[in-house]
C-alpha cells in the first residue's frame, strides 16, 4: 500500500495528482476499498492476538508437570493445574483427566469432543481473507474501468480547452491507477496474512492432536499398574 505515497511524490504527470485528491474527486470505489482494508486489518489483528494469547502455553513443559502428577496418583491436583488459565491446551488436557478413572473409550470420546470444539476456533475467519482479497481486487478493477470511462467521456468533449482536457486526462488516469493499486495492495496483504495465519493454525492443530495422543497414552497405558 506504500505505492500511494510514492505515487503522490512524483513531480508532474499522473503522479502529481495525489491520493487525497482522488479521494476528494472520486471517492466511491476508493472509499469502499478503504472499508475493506479496515475490515482486513481488524481481522488480522484479532486472529494474531487470539493465536498469541490463547496458545502461548508451552505444551511440553505443561505435559511434563501433568505426567508427574498422574504418575504420583494426584489426578485432582492435575485437574486443578488445568484450571490455572482459560487456555485451549489446558481445556483439552482437563477433558481427559476428568475421565481418567473411566475406560479408554470414555477418555478418547471426551478428548475427541473437546478437540472438535477447539479446532474450528483456530481456523475461524482465516479463510475469509481469500474472499476479501478477491473482493478488493474486483472493486479496484471496477474503479479503474469507471475512471477510464469518465476520462474518455471528458476528453472527448469538444467544448473544453486543450489545457482542461489534459488536466482531466491526468486526473482520470490517476484515479484509475490508484484504484488498481489500492485493490491489489489489499489483496497482497490478505494473501500474505492468510499464508502466515493458516500455517500457524495448522501448527496449532497439529499440537492439539499431539497433546490428545500423549494424554490418552498417559492415562491408558503409562498409568496402568506395573507400567513403571
Amino acid at each position: 500500500m506504500f505505492v500511494f505515497l510514492l505515487a503522490g511524490e512524483q513531480p508532474g504527470g499522473v503522479g502529481s495528482h495525489g491520493l487525497m485528491e482522488s479521494f476528494k474527486e472520486h471517492p466511491a470505489f476508493l472509499s469502499i476499498n478503504l472499508v475493506v482494508s479496515a475490515v482486513v486489518i481488524a481481522m488480522i489483528v484479532e486472529r494474531v492476538a487470539f493465536q498469541l494469547a490463547k496458545y502461548s502455553v508451552n505444551s511440553n513443559e505443561f505435559l511434563a508437570q501433568i505426567k508427574k502428577l498422574v504418575v504420583a496418583g494426584n489426578i485432582d491436583r492435575a485437574i486443578k493445574l488445568c484450571d490455572a488459565g482459560d487456555y485451549p491446551t489446558l481445556q483439552l488436557v482437563k477433558a481427559g483427566l476428568t475421565h481418567a478413572n473411566k475406560g479408554p473409550d470414555e477418555i478418547d470420546a471426551a478428548m475427541s469432543e473437546k478437540i472438535s470444539e477447539l479446532k474450528p476456533a483456530v481456523e475461524k475467519r482465516i479463510g475469509s481473507l481469500w474472499s476479501l482479497a478477491n473482493i478488493a481486487t474486483l472493486i479496484g478493477l471496477l474503479g479503474t474501468v469507471w475512471g477510464l470511462i469518465n476520462t474518455f467521456n471528458a476528453v472527448s468533449d469538444p467544448r473544453i480547452s486543450a489545457a482542461v482536457r489534459q488536466q482531466k486526462l491526468a486526473s482520470g488516469i490517476s484515479e484509475a491507477m490508484y484504484n488498481t493499486a489500492f485493490g491489489l495492495g489489499i489483496a497482497v496483504t490478505c494473501m500474505l496474512a492468510h499464508l502466515v495465519l493458516h500455517q500457524r493454525s495448522k501448527n496449532i492443530q497439529h499440537d492439539l492432536d499431539s497433546i490428545q495422543e500423549r494424554v490418552f497414552n498417559l492415562l491408558t497405558i503409562q498409568a496402568r499398574p506395573g507400567s513403571y
